[in-house]
C-alpha cells in the first residue's frame, strides 16, 4: 500500500467467492493477482505490471451477519488513523471500526461520511507515494453516489481539504461536481437515483477498449447496469456488478 496526504491509495474488494473474483476481475481488467497467507486468512493483491493497485479478501462472517454484502472499498491516507476517526465524528460521520493495527502494513479504521457513505482511513507504515494514472489496470476516477452532494463535499473538503472542480450541468438530474485532490481532478459527487436506499462510491477502472471490457463483464457472468456510454472529454463508461453482487465501474476508449 502507499499514501499520499488525503488521497485514495488502495482499492479492496469484500466478497462471497475470492476464487470467482480473481478470475473474474482478471479478465475483466487485466490484473495479476498473488495470495499472501496472514494469520487466519489470505489476502489477494491486485497488480498491474509492477504496481500494486488493491487487494480482495473474503468478506467476514460477523460482517455477512450483520448485513453487509459483497463490495469495494477505499483507504485514505491521513497523518494519524485515531485524529481523523475522531475528526470524522466531529463533523457528523461514524465510525464502523475503530482504529487498529495491521501488523507491518499500517493502522486504519472503517468510518462513513454523514451520509452514509463508508471508505477507510488508513496510516501506512512505510509512506510512499501513489502517482495518478490514467493507465490500463488503475483506478481512473471515484464517485461519490450521494443524496445532499453539497453537504457531503462540505464534509470531505474540512476533512481532507479537498477542493471543488468544474460542475457539469446534467439537466432534470441537478449537477455533476466535480473535486480535486492536490489540484489533480479525482472524481465527482452528485445527488443519485442509485442512492435512495444506500449512498455509495463507486470506483472506475481503467481498460484499453470499454466494449471488450463489457463483453467480458457479462461473459463472467457480471451485469452491465449502465453504459456504455460517453462521457466529457471523450472517454466511455460502463457500470457494472461482478457475479458475487459487488458494483463497480469502468471507464476506456471506444475502437
Amino acid at each position: 500500500m502507499t499514501s499520499t496526504q488525503s488521497s485514495f491509495v488502495w482499492y479492496e474488494l469484500m466478497t462471497s467467492d475470492v476464487a470467482a473474483a480473481k478470475t473474474f476481475y482478471s479478465d475483466v481488467v487485466g490484473w495479476k493477482t498473488e495470495d499472501m497467507p496472514m494469520p487466519g486468512m489470505t489476502y489477494t493483491l491486485l497488480s498491474m505490471g509492477e504496481a500494486q493497485v488493491g487487494g480482495m479478501m473474503t468478506l467476514p462472517k460477523d460482517a455477512c451477519d450483520a448485513g453487509m454484502r459483497p463490495c469495494w472499498g477505499s483507504y485514505i491516507a491521513v497523518d494519524n488513523v485515531d485524529s481523523a476517526a475522531n475528526k470524522v465524528q466531529g463533523l457528523g460521520g461514524k465510525i464502523y471500526a475503530a482504529p487498529a493495527d495491521i501488523p507491518n502494513v499500517g493502522r486504519f479504521a472503517v468510518v462513513a461520511d454523514p451520509q452514509g457513505a463508508s471508505f477507510n482511513l488508513f496510516k501506512p507504515t512505510q509512506p510512499a507515494q501513489r502517482v495518478a494514472s490514467t493507465e490500463p489496470g488503475q483506478v481512473g476516477w471515484h464517485e461519490l453516489h450521494s443524496n445532499d452532494w453539497p453537504k457531503a463535499f462540505g464534509f470531505y473538503n474540512a476533512m481532507f481539504g479537498w477542493l471543488r472542480g468544474d460542475g457539469v450541468d446534467m439537466g432534470p438530474m441537478g449537477t455533476y461536481q466535480l473535486f480535486t485532490v492536490g489540484g489533480i481532478p479525482t472524481g465527482g459527487m452528485f445527488n443519485s437515483s442509485a442512492a435512495g436506499a444506500a449512498r455509495y462510491w463507486l470506483y472506475y477502472f481503467n481498460v484499453g477498449d470499454i466494449d471488450a471490457a463489457a463483453k467480458c463483464v457479462t461473459d463472467g457472468g457480471g451485469k452491465i447496469t449502465q453504459g456504455p456510454q460517453q462521457v466529457p472529454g471523450g472517454s466511455w463508461i460502463v457500470q457494472a456488478a461482478d457475479p458475487q453482487g459487488a458494483a463497480f465501474a469502468l471507464v476506456g476508449s471506444r475502437k
